[in-house]
């Protein structure tokens, strides 16, 4: 591993210095080759393929794409033997590790030019094309030097699932703050409806990032999620909190004992009977349930039951949030062509590609205005269209950072909701259990 690193980090060094930089224009006349290693995952090969071909036809740049489901075995050795690619895409986190282990390293390329660079054929910088916050996260900013390093892909919105059908039976309306949302907690309950349920407590890493966003802003989020003690400790972060322990007076009473492996679809289906108003998930919610219907789960849906998405309400800064789970690529050390790889990494937000991408695998680029692409009758359409209306985005996520014995921050924050909502541990318990661990990660 230290060879593997050396070799990077004398790779970056020679980048740093040597390569060129675009001056926030797309090269007029781009040559030479581009390396392209990824994933071979849920979304397939098509859009890949297609947005490469349509890539070679327009700038005559060739196109090697090497897509695989171990890719991670396969880059390895690639970058000890100083072959690194010109692009990588392999998400934070994915299996493996690779990804991690160049950002601990350092061993990325500094692309903070990107963001002004023209998106090809069209009129617009990639920083404006892209949606807000999506190059804010430190899933993309992963140093504490704050440069861009990542970029973001392939977005997942999350929120609150709900039936428009019963709120529109009721005269109910979408809260927009959290006064409004207990306000109608307390309307539902009189109808002995519960306000929330969760899948699993796992299922809290979308909507607590959200709520966060919320009450401290993305600058404070990012400190948060950089392990930054001292604020954890401020009367903000201590609110979200408190929130979570007034919505779990809130929650279904059977909610804990089907939040595991297999209840959690139970949790799920209480939005659809219409014995709770709001469910935290993901946009891959309405196929699971439809699928698992099909399969026999037995419930008493309404008849009229439509899906809805909302974001969670704002707080008082004024944002409303959607947190979202997004892949990411990037230029390692040693790549040969660094302003080829640029010059992709922009076309990659081209209305073209983005088409390419949803119609040959149904990736769906955070671009502004992506909804546009998803055909009118397509349910993607109420989903993705969630950031239109000035929703903000977040995505989710701790810093890499190296492990601490004995210390699972996602149990510590996460999983203790359980406890919460059934009454075995108070909110203060709580959250002094998730600052001793914080501390550790210090």
């Amino acid at each position: 591993m230290k060879k593997l690193l050396a070799v990077l980090l004398v790779g970056l060094l020679v980048l740093t210095g040597c390569s060129s930089n675009n001056g926030g224009e797309t090269p007029e006349e781009p040559s030479g080759n581009l390396v392209i290693y990824g994933l071979d995952g849920g979304y397939g090969r098509e859009g890949w393929e297609a947005v490469v071909a349509a890539f070679e036809e327009e700038f005559g740049i060739e196109v090697e794409l090497k897509l695989e489901k171990n890719i991670a075995e396969i880059l390895r050795p690639k970058l000890q033997a100083d072959e690194a690619p010109d692009v990588v895409y392999l998400a934070v986190g994915s299996e493996g590790g690779v990804t991690d282990t160049l950002i601990a390293e350092e061993a990325l390329v500094n692309i903070n030019d990107l963001l002004d660079m023209k998106v090809p054929g069209e009129d617009v910088t990639v920083k404006e094309k892209v949606i807000p916050g999506f190059f804010d996260s430190n899933r993309v900013r992963p140093l504490a030097d704050g440069n861009l390093y990542l970029t973001p892909h392939f977005y997942s919105p999350l929120g609150l699932f709900y039936n428009k059908s019963l709120f529109a039976d009721k005269g109910w309306e979408l809260p927009n703050t959290w006064d409004e949302f207990f306000a109608l907690a307390d309307k539902a309950k009189a109808e002995g409806i519960a306000t929330f349920t969760y899948p699993t407590a796992g299922y809290f890493d979308g909507f607590f990032s959200s709520l966060l966003n919320s009450l401290v802003g993305p600058e404070v989020y990012n400190k948060l999620m950089a392990y930054d003690l001292d604020a954890w400790k401020t009367d903000e972060v201590k609110a979200a909190f408190e929130l979570v322990g007034k919505i779990a007076e809130y929650t279904h009473e059977n909610t804990v004992a089907q939040a595991n492996g297999e209840g959690f679809q139970k949790n799920q289906l209480l939005v659809m009977e219409n014995e709770a108003l709001f469910v935290p998930n993901g946009t891959w919610l309405p196929g699971e349930m439809a699928g698992a219907l099909e399969d026999g789960l037995e419930g008493n849906v309404d008849p009229n039951f439509a899906w809805g998405l909302a974001p969670i309400p704002a707080s008082d800064l004024g944002d409303k949030y959607s947190s979202t789970f997004t892949e990411e690529a990037f230029i390692p050390a040693g790549a040969k062509n660094v302003d080829n790889a640029k010059l992709f990494l922009s076309f990659m937000y081209t209305d073209k590609a983005a088409k390419l991408f949803y119609d040959n695998g149904g990736a769906v680029q955070p671009i502004v205005g992506s909804d546009s692409i998803i055909p009118k009758d397509d349910d993607n359409q109420i989903y993705y269209g969630i950031y239109n209306d000035g929703v903000k985005s977040n995505t989710v996520g701790f810093a890499a950072a190296e492990k601490v014995e004995g210390v699972v921050l996602g149990d510590v924050l996460y999983e203790n909701v359980n406890a919460v909502v059934n009454g075995d541990k108070t909110v203060d318990a709580w959250y002094a259990e998730v600052l001793d661990a914080i501390a550790k990660f210090n």
